[in-house]
């Protein structure tokens, strides 16, 4: 069984050693999209061997297309630069592509978990957090929008129970940059479907998902850190549909 991993990368030199560590062996070739890296993130591509292809930004779907598009292999893993394959993970990753795959099955999913402030977050929103990433691009293709994009898979898919690990925030204000970032590419999505908001659906919504956070979810029991996160959730919601009825 052959495999290609698949990368769409920025300036990922802080994330991209940890994550192409955790392939390196696994795989039989290494796909990294970059949309203009301006940092050593083609020097480490080159250290790990992978094909490094420069590709103006599509968006988070079209840049992910195109990057299944260049995979030599039929069998894809679809590895964001700050993930990294858990321990157990890569040892069932091994055991897939040592043996024969039962051609009905179309894809695995993972269980990501994400590492924030110190600590493994396994409650509230985050977790569990099941994505597909091992997957026959034959069968599978991204869609969505400006921002989340997910990918639709024809056919049956199979549970991995490793860990991806998930490092997704530098710093406080990384977070917040990026709660910005992606409450303005929701709400033009939203716009551009056709969607619309009143003045009370900001305080709705996040008043709706800060009570799910907490108590539904379970961020409760993470204290004064699963507080700031369902806090933190729900502000960015709050932001979604307030830059979405401000829009004309």
């Amino acid at each position: 069984m052959k495999i290609s991993a698949c990368i769409i990368t920025k300036n990922e030199e802080s994330n991209l050693p940890r994550c192409l560590k955790s392939i390196q062996g696994l795989v039989d070739e290494i796909i990294i999209v970059d949309s203009g890296s301006t940092d050593r993130t083609p020097f480490i591509a080159t250290d790990f061997n992978a094909r490094f292809i420069r590709q103006e930004w599509q968006g988070y779907v079209g840049q992910k297309n195109f990057a299944l598009t260049k995979a030599s292999y039929n069998w894809v893993l679809s590895i964001d630069a700050d993930e990294e394959l858990s321990p157990d993970l890569q040892q069932q990753l091994k055991a897939l592509h040592d043996s024969p795959l039962d051609p009905i099955i179309s894809g695995f999913q993972v269980c990501r978990v994400v590492f924030y402030q110190g600590q493994w977050i396994r409650f509230g929103d985050w977790y569990p957090d099941q994505l597909v990433r091992f997957f026959d691009k034959r069968k599978a293709s991204f869609a969505g929008g400006k921002v989340h994009e997910r990918l639709e898979v024809t056919g049956p898919l199979q549970p991995l129970t490793g860990e991806l690990y998930h490092y997704t925030y530098k710093d406080l204000a990384d977070q917040q940059a990026r709660i910005q970032l992606y409450s303005t590419l929701w709400a033009e999505t939203a716009k551009a479907e056709g969607k619309s908001a009143n003045a009370l659906d900001p305080y709705t919504h996040a008043a709706w998902r800060l009570f799910r956070s907490l108590f539904l979810k379970g961020s409760i029991k993470g204290g004064a850190l699963g507080w700031q996160i369902a806090r933190l959730n729900a502000y960015e919601v709050f932001l979604k549909y307030k830059k979405l009825s401000q829009m004309k």
